[in-house]
């Protein structure tokens, strides 16, 4: 909760209150959530047009989905114990469309016809009705949700993120939920997952002195939940992970060189027209972006 501000004594009766002076807002401190750390390891060159130059990218129906129905899952919780049912969260969806459309116009764009949109919000009513199979909201009363996190690693970034949900139990013991629009990965591509997953454990650990009991993934893609219990072990493995996809950062940054890393991921990329893998140019780029991003310059 923000703390209310003391409040300003009344302007005098015969002179005027002076206009307080503008505070400078201060830059957004150079920083690393798990997504874009996955980006890095899989190709530096895309986490630079994410991250330096913020090359723009179209929205797709799927990822706009996923938005909906994260806001859909994040607002079920405000009504009371007994209420929270599939009808209800379903009733939620065309407001909180209209929320999402009000503050993003361009995802209008994405549908040709009214029922093309019908079609895409009933897909959106059935990741929700596949929430209430594995879960009984009436039964679950969250800590935190949409929760920002940030911790400054000594000697590295600040690490930020956003998590779903946070629930505590009567015990303090913490679980984590991050819920997903999509399928569980294959076997044996569950990594950036896992990653995301242990980056928020090893942030909640290092502000609240306690390793979550639990790591919670909801895929309402094709109904299966996976958990994990960290260690410390593992967590520490991740913030030498970490550690080490910053310290590639800085040398690109400070080299000016953003090598490509060529994948079948390649595929559902946006910037394959500014890309050398498919004969394009990356745009110029720009040493105060780089600044602002990573906290350095680069050296030539």
């Amino acid at each position: 909760m923000v703390p209310t501000p003391p409040a300003t004594p009344p302007p005098s009766p015969t002179l005027a209150a002076p206009a307080a002076p503008a505070s400078p807002v201060s830059p957004r401190r150079p920083g690393l959530s798990p997504s874009r750390a996955n980006d890095f390891s899989q190709c530096p060159l895309l986490f630079r047009f994410r991250v330096i130059d913020k090359l723009p990218e179209p929205p797709s129906s799927a990822a706009v989905r996923g938005t909906l129905v994260h806001a859909v899952l994040e607002r079920l919780y405000d009504a009371p114990l007994g209420e929270r049912t599939v009808a209800h969260a379903q009733g939620l969806l065309p407001g909180e469309w209209d929320r999402l459309l009000e503050a993003r116009p361009e995802y209008a764009a994405l549908f040709t016809s009214e029922q093309e949109s019908s079609d895409w919000l009933g897909g959106a009513g059935k990741l929700l009705s596949t929430y209430f199979t594995l879960e009984d909201p009436n039964r679950l009363e969250p800590a935190d949700r949409e929760l920002f996190v940030e911790s400054q690693l000594d000697g590295g970034p600040l690490l930020r993120g956003i998590i779903d949900r946070i629930d505590v139990a009567p015990d303090g013991a913490i679980r984590v939920v991050d819920y997903k629009s999509g399928k569980s990965p294959r076997p044996g591509y569950e990594s950036s997952a896992v990653f995301q997953m242990r980056f928020y454990g090893l942030v909640l650990w290092r502000e609240r002195g306690e390793i979550p009991k639990m790591l919670q993934l909801v895929y309402l893609g094709d109904g299966q939940v996976l958990r994990s219990e960290p260690t410390e072990r593992e967590l520490l493995a991740t913030e030498q992970r970490i550690r080490s996809i910053w310290s590639g950062i800085e040398a690109a940054a400070t080299s000016g060189t953003w090598p490509t890393r060529r994948t079948p991921l390649c595929g559902w990329c946006a910037h394959q027209s500014v890309c050398p893998e498919f004969g394009g140019t990356p745009p110029e780029i720009d040493p105060d972006a780089v600044e602002r991003a990573i906290g350095m310059r680069p050296a030539v």
